[in-house]
């Protein structure tokens, strides 16, 4: 390097200048993840190389940028060298831009030319990967959550709730687990806050508030406008299993797990607090075990100013303590996304590791945006508002911590090219791989066994057989005992006629009975056979003799 361009060239015999200082607090002794060269002076100095140590990958970090500066880049070099040194990775591919990870890239003169420029012995190379999706929408392993595992406050961030609703959703898990009524999916967890406003369920709530009809009324809408955004697919069994992203390959290296998102792109909160499960599950397994020499697992949290967007301070506090404590379990978090503000100060602050690709000054809020990025990392000898509008694609200001753990110079960086195809594998090849995965058969195919929906319909199904049975006993009964009065009655009836029969006088003779048994009648009897009497008999019956 000539004098016009070395930056120590004015330095004093046994003085060292800026960039040898920024330099030195990146000769590490232990493993390190090469990241690039210096930026000085507006040249790049290959013999200086910026590095992040392997043993503070789990003190998380933040990759910010504008649109278009490199930070999917930027994710994927650092996956694969720590892929390469037996670190599992997870990458959430919300573009579908990552998949190319697992296959070798393509040389070209620009590459050359990077590779060059930073001291890279660059060679294309494929990484083993796993390719997931939510819920089977989209190509990829089908990573589904029970509703029990996803919990309440992951829920209401992405139903949208408000605290008093959140309050009471978490009645509904309380009483849900209390009962052994297991949430599975969406139409378990409405068919328990159905019940619970329903008559017979009011009393189960009584004692602890209830759930407010007019409460029930807005989850239970979420809850259809969440099921119509398709988010019925993502609830379910098999649940998955987090410890599968822990893997190593046959060979030593870290698996990198890729969740395609394409699919889901216009539901970024969804897939945003989903990812945030599955961080969460993480940490409801993995057992602590403080610093290890290298991570179990780094975690790539794209998009990330989706997930604060609107939270609750109950969701907030969540994502604060699980940052915080998940360290000491072997996990790193890193958080992509544009601007440093657009994470909660809590959790900004559990960042250790800063990629800080350039940023855009064309409005005030850009401008205002660009002051608070500065105040955010250690005193540096750049002019970093200056430098951070000027840097080029696959340029970043870089400060991270040493193996000691404090922060390093902030170092502007021009970053190694990733050794795998920047771009995505075609679709062919994509399904090819999802299909031959171990783990396809175990998730793809979803099951519904009995939950808390069945349970409620079959106890339901029951009271209402049993309300049929009672109502039609009681009509039963009731016809019964109207036909037993009739009988009853007829009954009465006739026995009081027949006591009436027994005590009643003889009835008089019909005037023909007085009239055949008087005197006269028996007499004109006898002298029927006379001549008088044949007269007197024809004149009775009709006859006459005629007279001569």
């Amino acid at each position: 390097m000539s004098e016009s361009t070395d930056p120590d060239a004015a330095t004093p015999v046994g003085e060292a200048g800026p960039a040898a200082r920024i330099a030195a607090g990146y000769a590490f002794t232990g493993p390190a993840l090469d990241l690039g060269a210096l930026l000085w002076d507006g040249a790049c100095l290959p013999d200086r190389q910026i590095r992040i140590p392997l043993s503070m990958l789990n003190r998380h970090g933040l990759v910010a940028g504008a649109t278009g500066t490199g930070k999917t880049k930027t994710l994927q070099l650092i996956a694969e060298q720590l892929s390469a040194n037996g670190v599992p990775v997870f990458l959430a591919d919300v573009k579908g831009d990552v998949s190319g990870i697992s296959a070798p890239g393509t040389p070209n003169e620009k590459i050359a030319e990077r590779a060059a420029d930073v001291a890279q012995e660059w060679r294309a190379t494929g990484f083993p990967v796993e390719f997931y999706s939510l819920g089977g929408i989209g190509p990829g392993i089908p990573v589904r959550s029970t509703v029990t595992s996803f919990g309440p406050v992951l829920m209401s961030k992405v139903l949208q709730l408000n605290r008093t609703q959140e309050q009471s959703l978490g009645l509904v898990f309380h009483y849900a687990d209390s009962k052994g009524l297991e949430l599975v999916d969406l139409k378990d967890l409405r068919a328990v806050a159905a019940f619970l406003v329903s008559d017979q369920g009011k009393p189960e709530l009584k004692g602890i508030g209830g759930l407010s009809t007019v409460t029930a009324g807005v989850i239970l809408r979420a809850l259809t406008a969440f099921e119509q955004q398709g988010a019925s697919e993502f609830f379910g069994e098999p649940e998955f299993d987090t410890g599968e992203f822990l893997r190593t390959a046959a060979d030593g290296r870290g698996v990198v797990s890729v969740l395609e998102l394409p699919a889901v792109q216009d539901k970024p909160q969804l897939f945003s607090t989903f990812l945030m499960w599955l961080l969460a599950d993480l940490f409801n397994d993995l057992p602590e075990v403080g610093d290890l020499e290298q991570p179990k697992l780094v975690f790539f949290f794209d998009e990330a100013h989706l997930l604060f967007n609107g939270a609750s301070k109950a969701f907030l506090d969540s994502i604060t303590q699980t940052v915080r404590l998940i360290r000491s379990k072997g996990v790193g978090v890193f958080f992509v996304t544009q601007t440093p503000k657009d994470v909660p100060a809590d959790v900004l602050a559990q960042l250790g590791n800063r990629v800080q690709h350039a940023l855009r000054a064309f409005t005030p809020d850009d401008a205002k945006a660009l002051k608070a990025t500065v105040k955010t990392f250690p005193h540096s000898a750049y002019d970093l508002e200056e430098l951070l509008t000027g840097l080029g694609t696959g340029e970043a200001v870089v400060t991270v911590l040493s193996e000691n753990g404090a922060p390093t110079p902030v170092a502007a960086t021009r970053l190694r090219a990733p050794q795998s195809l920047m771009g995505p594998i075609d679709a062919a090849a994509l399904d090819a791989a999802v299909k031959g995965s171990l783990l396809y058969s175990r998730y793809a195919e979803p099951v519904d066994r009995e939950s808390a929906y069945e349970k409620i319909s079959a106890e339901q199904a029951a009271a209402e057989a049993a309300a049929e049975a009672a109502a039609a006993a009681a009509e039963a009964a009731a016809e019964a005992e109207k036909q037993a009065k009739a009988e009853a009655k007829e009954a009465k009836e006739a026995e009081e006629a027949e006591k009436a029969a027994r005590g009643a006088p003889e009835p008089d003779p019909s005037l023909a009975e007085q009239v055949v048994g008087s005197g006269l009648f028996r007499s004109l009897a006898r002298s029927i056979g006379t001549q008088l009497g044949r007269e007197i008999s024809r004149s009775i019956f009709g006859t006459a003799r005629k007279r001569r």
